[in-house]
């Protein structure tokens, strides 16, 4: 994706290569990184294949629909290997494991649960409806130029439905928990019963970036295909109510609809937490962990060991994860770019319809556009040499770029 800025054609390339059969297993298993290639991150190659194909819509003026059909088929592949492979029983939960955050939570995710039993992850399950939301917007694409592919949208969006009221569980073994406000992983142990690990992380936050929003005019090409989806979501009412609200009746800012698996509510409170100085909001973006856990550890106790997540937003003081303690405070770019990206859909949808206090108590209200402009802005004095070093350098590599 940062390639694309450059040259548009090697970034496809990239994206190509690592979907190649070479590389994908034919269970459909993408390789993860070099020293362990069935390990697990998280599934951003369909994110990648939509933002390509529109990079080059709004610069070349023109589409690629051979790519986004080539990708569609490799991405097929690793949808069912998520299904199959990482939901253990079938519950729309979903497992996946390293996912990038490592060091983030109570167990190494890598290895055996102390306690027996398994994770049902809120990133991994996140991570997979977006996943759905990409291919039904790819699918929607492709469907307006081949009604083939106008039932594997549907199916995608049914999929979507199922993780949908899976995540927003509120019972005892559900991921959102009613009391807090926010999403926890949920321990499943080996007699069947549950318990979600509080702790306030990046882990909670992803569910809110599991949203894509859906323009008038990609409903209006396909009027066959959204009028199945719409009867589809009247025919199931209690799959519908676990999602955002969307549709006729509730489109909203120039008629756009949206896909999400947070709420008004639940984006309100959510929100609340994140934009909270006490907890994930920085002066330089989000936290990947709320600071309420530098006074408020948390401890979960299996056969007399203590396991513990503390903030700790500089060096690790313990050998644990090899003594690398980089997810637990620090600020990271890519997930703060997710963040971002979300609160934009939102905004998109809502405009000035939605606004909240930031940062939290300051009575100061802000539409969620400013929130985004809150979340990248940095205070450094310098900022503006920077970018326009940055600039500097970006026209340089286009120079570059041209002449090769």
């Amino acid at each position: 994706m940062a390639l694309a800025t450059v040259d548009i054609d090697f970034a496809k390339e990239q994206l190509d290569l690592l979907l190649r059969q070479t590389y994908l297993h034919p269970t459909g298993q993408i390789p993860a990184y070099e020293w362990n290639f069935s390990d697990v991150n998280p599934p951003v190659q369909a994110w990648a294949t939509i933002f390509l194909y529109r990079i080059e819509q709004a610069v070349r003026g023109k589409t690629d629909l051979n790519f986004l059909k080539r990708m569609f088929g490799r991405l097929t592949s690793n949808f069912g290997w998520w299904v199959n492979r990482k939901d253990r029983f079938g519950r729309s939960l979903f497992e996946g494991g390293f996912l990038g955050l490592d060091n983030i939570g109570v167990f190494d995710r890598s290895a055996p649960l102390p306690t027996g039993g398994h994770l049902e992850q809120a990133d991994g399950t996140a991570w997979v409806a977006l996943f759905c939301q990409n291919m039904i917007e790819i699918a929607f694409e492709l469907a307006a130029h081949d009604p083939t592919y106008e039932e594997l949208a549907a199916n995608y969006v049914l999929e979507l439905l199922l993780i949908a009221r899976a995540t927003n569980g509120i019972g005892p073994d559900g991921m959102w928990d009613e009391e807090d406000g926010f999403y926890y992983d949920v321990l499943r142990l080996p007699d069947g019963n549950a318990t979600r690990l509080k702790v306030r992380s990046m882990v909670g936050l992803l569910p809110l970036c599991a949203t894509t929003v859906v323009e008038k005019w990609q409903r209006e090409r396909v009027p066959r295909l959204t009028a199945g989806l719409f009867e589809l979501l009247r025919r199931m009412p209690e799959l519908r109510e676990s999602i955002h609200e969307t549709g006729v009746g509730h489109f909203g800012v120039a008629e756009r609809g949206i896909m999400g698996l947070v709420n008004q509510n639940r984006l309100r409170r959510i929100l609340t937490r994140v934009l909270d100085e006490n907890e994930f909001l920085s002066p330089y973006g989000i936290r990947s962990l709320s600071r309420y856990h530098a006074e408020h550890p948390y401890v979960f106790s299996v056969s007399g060991q203590e396991y513990r997540v503390s903030y700790l937003p500089a060096e690790s003081d313990s050998g644990m994860f090899g003594g690398n303690s980089n997810w637990r405070g620090p600020i990271w770019m890519p997930v703060n770019a997710l963040i971002i990206r979300a609160l934009m859909h939102y905004f998109s949808y809502y405009g000035d319809n939605f606004k909240i206090e930031c940062p939290t108590g300051s009575g100061n209200l802000m539409n969620l556009f400013g929130v985004a402009q809150e979340n990248h802005q940095s205070p450094d004095p310098d900022l503006s040499a920077r970018r326009e070093r940055t600039a500097a350098g970006v026209r340089r590599c286009r120079k570059i770029s041209a002449r090769s």
